[in-house]
């Protein structure tokens, strides 16, 4: 695989502690807090967790039987829910209105190169499903890794309503950590602290290259806070992706920009991804929310969405309410329920045990985007 870099130091917007200083915490937009009736289980036996649809090339949900059908990182439930990232997988659901229902584990046991699956996106293409996820550790190891690599493989969607999906094609990696990305291979870590290769999404230019984003760390900072969002173009001849400069480079700011995703909307380009309070450098004071850019061309510039990136943050007194959002074409908003009813504003951790833990579909939110400016409806 070629994995050569290509230099587009242009399109690099830097994500600084000088712009997160002008965030007024007091002001900034939050999303309402969560009750009983707002966290449904989604099924009774698994948590869940990340989420993206079968999309068109747009990002918009593929209309299925009625609904729509997404995916999503599951697993068993547990009585310590932060085990989860050990032991995930893809399934999948029918969304229907407000409601998911379970349709099952959507790649075979013993088919990705990792131990477990991560987050990715899915397209449909023609009759294609592509489906990219993160391979993380490897197959078979007795002792997990944080190994991860970035895989797309491909089936036939089919019209049956509880197997909607054929023979999967043998999963093939599409780039490779080079140039201004970082490997993530380490053998110990701990969640947020790991170093990043991970979240593949497709996107397609309007001249119609394609690109993937990532979630990935700084090859030329390797220290503790290096967080970048990566961006590779696909060379037509190889049909791999090569390495381009990030998008966002939040170098001793944060250290994971994690599901980064592309959204066209009134002729710019958003781009959204996820962080979390604990992942911010010492000194920087920011919420765990949706944070994100604009500009009007995939090269740039990129501007920060209010000056400072955040678009919206969970409630003051709820800090760990929700994460992994993810916008959709229509501006509606995505994400899990993390952990809810803490009624803590000065909460630094996240509760022990799973009384509080969510782990289904939040209801969704809806954004406003204007030019420059992000807020909630």
């Amino acid at each position: 695989m070629n994995t050569s870099p290509t230099k587009t130091d242009d399109a690099k917007l830097s994500w600084t502690a000088g712009n997160l200083a002008t965030l007024d915490l007091a002001a900034c937009t939050c999303a309402p807090v969560l009750g009983p009736a707002d966290v449904g289980r989604v099924a009774d036996d698994i948590d869940v967790w990340d989420a993206w649809p079968l999309a068109d090339a747009s990002g918009a949900p593929v209309p299925w039987h009625g609904g729509e059908l997404w995916f999503a990182l599951t697993a068993p439930m547990a009585d310590d829910p932060e085990s989860r990232h050990a032991l995930a997988r893809i399934h999948h659901f029918f969304r229907e209105g407000d409601s998911f229902r379970h349709l099952g584990q959507t790649l075979p046991e013993g088919f990705s190169p990792g131990s477990r699956e991560w987050s990715g996106a899915a397209r449909l293409e023609g009759a294609q499903v592509a489906l990219y996820f993160t391979a993380a550790g490897e197959r078979g190891e007795s002792h997990l890794t944080f190994r991860q690599r970035l895989f797309m493989t491909r089936c036939t969607l089919t019209e049956n309503q509880n197997a909607p999906f054929g023979p999967w094609s043998a999963p093939r990696e599409i780039v490779e950590p080079a140039g201004p990305y970082m490997a993530a291979q380490e053998s110990e870590g701990r969640i947020g602290e790991i170093k990043a290769f991970r979240d593949p999404f497709p996107w397609r230019a309007p001249d119609g290259t394609e690109y993937v984003l990532f979630t990935g760390s700084a090859a030329a900072a390797p220290r503790a806070f290096n967080g970048l969002v990566g961006l590779a173009r696909m060379d037509e001849a190889s049909g791999s992706y090569l390495p381009l400069a990030p998008l966002v480079d939040a170098t001793d700011t944060n250290n994971e920009l994690e599901r980064p995703h592309i959204v066209e909307h009134a002729g710019r380009l958003y781009l959204f991804w996820s962080t979390q309070a604990k992942v911010f450098a010492p000194g920087i004071t920011a919420p765990t929310g949706l944070y994100g850019a604009t500009a009007e061309r995939i090269e740039g510039p990129w501007h920060l969405l209010n000056g400072h990136g955040l678009v919206f943050a969970n409630p003051p007194s709820e800090p760990f309410q929700a994460y992994s959002w993810w916008v959709l074409p229509d501006l509606s908003v995505t994400s899990f329920v993390d952990y809810w009813g803490v009624d803590d504003a000065s909460a630094t951790e996240k509760p022990e045990g799973r009384t509080r833990f969510g782990g289904t579909f939040a209801p969704f939110l809806r954004l406003s985007l204007s030019g420059e400016r992000a807020s909630l409806t």
